[in-house]
């Protein structure tokens, strides 16, 4: 077991928020599911989600699940960008949804990862962050409970980065700006998100001109946050919509089928080595052949 001492600006904390929190956990399913199987002691005794802890008391943990020796996965239908034992790194194509949706009873990410994915939620085990289901790109998949913890606590501690390549229309008013705008439901039209909303959270989007172009812009773009839908609101909001964006922009143009965003840098600190760790993916030729041929307009 792993015992932690409550401190005392923690006392009074419900139990379940303050396994939660722990870096061995890091996510309120699974705190409750430990709780619930009765894994979690305090003093020594089991104790309600509800419980309301005080200063001193000690919380005993668990032992995380070792590791796997896992082989790098082969044969799983979607290319790796990266892999080691502990976590992989998919460069998703656009028009797979990376887990189960109502309505939607075709092939996800999710079900090529199974066996090679774990940790975290049940209905999409390894899954760190999400992309769009027409956004290809990088996407970090944990390989076992404790990896998915430590990258959960590192992607709400703002420490992953996330770096998108976008071709807009429109010209943006400087060469780099940051965009600072809650985002949520739409007040009107509750399927899209919106910066006109009654129940918004903090949003952080920072951009870059890459290249000018005949009425449109290629940009590079980092998430500080990873709202639903955030890049294409947000461009949207300045005036700037990403191309062939259905939702937020103009739809089909320059010969694409889906908008024209690419998740193209991912960073990090390796949950396990501590070292450094970047990964990159190139644009997929249907983007591409679009920024040809918007390059040619």
């Amino acid at each position: 077991m792993i015992d932690l001492e409550v401190p005392p600006d923690s006392g009074g904390m419900r139990l379940d928020r303050f396994v939660a929190g722990c870096d061995e956990v890091g996510s309120r399913s699974g705190a409750e599911r430990l709780i619930e199987a009765g894994l979690v002691l305090v003093d020594g005794a089991v104790r309600p989600k509800s419980h309301r802890l005080g200063a001193g008391s000690v919380v005993s943990l668990p032992e995380p699940e070792p590791p796997p020796d896992a082989a790098p996965p082969e044969g799983i239908g979607v290319p790796l960008a990266y892999s080691d034992p502990y976590l992989v790194v998919v460069d998703k194509p656009a028009g797979l949804l990376v887990h189960p949706v109502p309505g939607h009873s075709g092939p996800t990410l999710v079900d090529a990862l199974r066996g090679v994915a774990a940790g975290g939620d049940e209905a999409r085990p390894g899954i760190v962050h999400r992309l769009d289901r027409d956004t290809s790109g990088l996407l970090l998949v944990a390989r076992d409970g404790r990896t998915h913890a430590r990258l959960q606590a590192q992607l709400r501690r703002r420490r992953i980065g996330r770096t998108y390549v976008a071709l807009v229309r429109g010209r943006p008013r400087s060469r780099r700006g940051r965009i600072e705008a809650p985002i949520g439901r739409d007040r009107r039209d509750p399927t899209r998100m919106s910066l006109d909303t009654d129940a918004g959270r903090d949003a952080f989007t920072e951009f870059e001109l890459v290249e000018a172009l005949p009425g449109r812009s290629l940009l590079r773009v980092t998430l500080e946050t990873g709202r639903t839908h955030q890049i294409r609101v947000h461009l949207a909001a300045i005036g700037t919509p990403v191309v062939g964006d259905p939702v937020y922009g103009h739809g089909p143009e320059l010969g694409l089928e889906r908008q024209f965003l690419h998740a193209a840098e991912l960073r990090l600190v390796h949950p396990e080595t501590g070292d450094p760790l970047e990964v990159l993916s190139d644009l997929p030729p249907d983007l591409e052949a679009a920024l040809q041929a918007a390059r040619d307009a």
